[in-house]
């Protein structure tokens, strides 16, 4: 019983972490225009199906998931480019129905471009398992947790310790009072896009190996990173990472325990307790506004 707990525990937190980096890229949007972006999770899709097609043409992988990072990059910068930016004076659900627009827009280019099948990617140290207390967990496991903890740690330095880090912080606190401060949102904004996309390309390669990928795999991925993201607390980096990992946990334990057949509707359910209970979420804090 103790190994199927910590099998359990182990595929939780290591589904738990890509939510968490797809979460991060949902906040970082977030706090720069207050928009949800639901094209986040096919960004995702696009680096590892990138990946995937240059690594099977003959580019090491390493290389091939490089490009598959810099195309989920310029994905979100056309995103923004080509759509957000033209409809930026529109209501906050006009923009996210365009996001919506530009999720289905991403499929309908990878079911051409690439094809409909699943693909996967090598381990990075091989497939041979690791036994911990008896439980089985793939290295590959390993190499997302300490995949994601390296890009948490560096967008928390990345935030906290440089000019275009404070920058996005500031235009989340308030877009006009940082034009006034000479902040050009504009260019934050954009490159708010350009780094989370690059963050859901990252998360789509790191998962690839463990959980396939096909044309359609970003529409799953969009809603438990947003579905993290309320659950931790929409805006906080924090509560994303957190909000990840419980949902990850409550789905495999739930799965394990009860029956892998609704070890989603297990999480959505997580979901509805915990904002009935504490509507800002489990790191989130109340707005108040005087009026």
């Amino acid at each position: 019983m103790l190994s199927d707990l910590v099998q359990y525990a182990a595929s939780g937190v290591t589904v738990g972490a890509i939510y968490a980096l797809i979460a991060l890229g949902f906040t970082l949007i977030y706090n720069s225009t207050h928009v949800a972006n639901f094209a986040q999770g096919d960004f995702a899709m696009l680096g590892a199906m990138t990946t995937v097609f240059v690594a099977a043409a003959g580019v090491p992988v390493v290389a091939a998931g490089i490009l598959g990072i810099l195309a989920a990059a310029c994905a979100g910068l056309l995103l923004y480019r080509a759509a957000i930016s033209f409809a930026k004076n529109s209501s906050v659900l006009g923009l996210i129905v365009l996001t919506i627009g530009a999720a289905i827009f991403l499929k309908g280019v990878a079911q051409i471009v690439f094809d409909k099948r699943f693909h996967s990617l090598p381990a990075w140290f091989g497939t041979e398992p690791i036994k911990v207390l008896d439980a089985t967990i793939q290295p590959q496991s390993f190499v997302v947790l300490a995949g994601a903890a390296v890009i948490v740690f560096a967008l928390v330095v990345f935030t906290k310790k440089t000019l275009i880090g404070k920058g996005i912080l500031a235009i989340s606190q308030n877009q006009l009072a940082a034009t006034l401060v000479g902040i050009n949102v504009t260019t934050i904004v954009t490159l708010a896009f350009v780094i989370s996309a690059a963050i859901g390309g990252t998360a789509g390669i790191l998962a690839t190996p463990i959980t396939l990928t096909s044309y359609d795999a970003g529409t799953l991925l969009s809603l438990k990173g947003f579905a993290a993201a309320m659950l931790g607390g929409m805006g906080s980096p924090m509560g994303a990472v957190i909000g990840g990992l419980v949902l990850g946990l409550v789905e495999a334990f739930g799965g394990g325990l009860i029956s892998s057949a609704y070890k989603d509707a297990f999480a959505f359910l997580a979901i509805l307790v915990v904002l009935a209970l504490r509507p800002q979420g489990l790191v989130g804090s109340f707005v108040r506004e005087r009026v």
